[in-house]
């Protein structure tokens, strides 16, 4: 795993248990609800858009968000984009666009959702054999995960095993009973993943 990821992990954890001190250990186990688009897509920082202006091809173009949010339009030039849904942009660019075109009818599509991909990864961290952090796929396990991680390395203090869940803004942690799961096939533990989902394995202490 390069250095960068691993920074990316540390310092994403390292947000999750500032967040949560000592008081946020859930009580049962966690509520399964498979995420589904139920609001609008938000456009963020290096999503690719194609954006159309309808009887205007010289001002339509594909084009990425850059770092700072924006993107370059002819004759509009930058525009926010990020934390806009693509109708919003559309309307905001066609806002820009009057002085310049009669009528203009702009369509905004998001042709790669980077930014979503990033937002959806589940991460695992600690005494495993590869840290990862992977996108999200539906049906995925705390099982999977590990898997995916290389298995455990003989200093994982399995049965110690945390999932800190972002909840509504709160962030839970659940046990994990991952020795039972791997050695005794006891599966009440082995909780399907939600995106944004982190598995921490400590180590055993000498």
């Amino acid at each position: 795993m390069t250095l960068s990821l691993k920074m990316i992990i540390v310092l994403l954890l390292g947000t999750m248990l500032t967040a949560c001190g000592s008081n946020n250990f859930a009580k049962g186990k966690p509520v399964y609800q498979p995420p589904e688009a139920t609001e609008a897509y938000k456009i963020g920082v290096a999503d690719a858009l194609t954006i159309n202006v309808w009887r205007n091809p010289e001002l339509s173009l594909a084009v990425p968000v850059r770092p700072d949010g924006k993107i370059s339009m002819p004759l509009a030039g930058d525009v926010r984009a990020s934390g806009q849904t693509a109708e919003e942009l559309a309307e905001r660019i066609s806002e820009e666009l009057k002085a310049f075109v009669r009528n203009p009818q702009v369509t905004v599509i998001v042709t790669n959702p980077n930014s979503a991909e990033f937002q959806r990864r589940i991460r695992i961290t600690g005494a495993v054999n590869g840290q990862k952090s992977m996108p999200y796929r539906d049906g995925m396990t705390v099982l999977d995960l590990v898997l995916e991680a290389g298995g455990l390395t003989e200093f994982a203090k399995a049965n110690k095993t945390k999932l800190y869940r972002n909840s509504g803004g709160t962030i839970k942690i659940y046990p994990i009973y991952l020795d039972d799961i791997l050695n005794k096939g006891k599966l009440e533990t082995n909780y399907p993943l939600l995106p944004s989902d982190i598995v921490t394995v400590p180590e055993r202490a000498f």
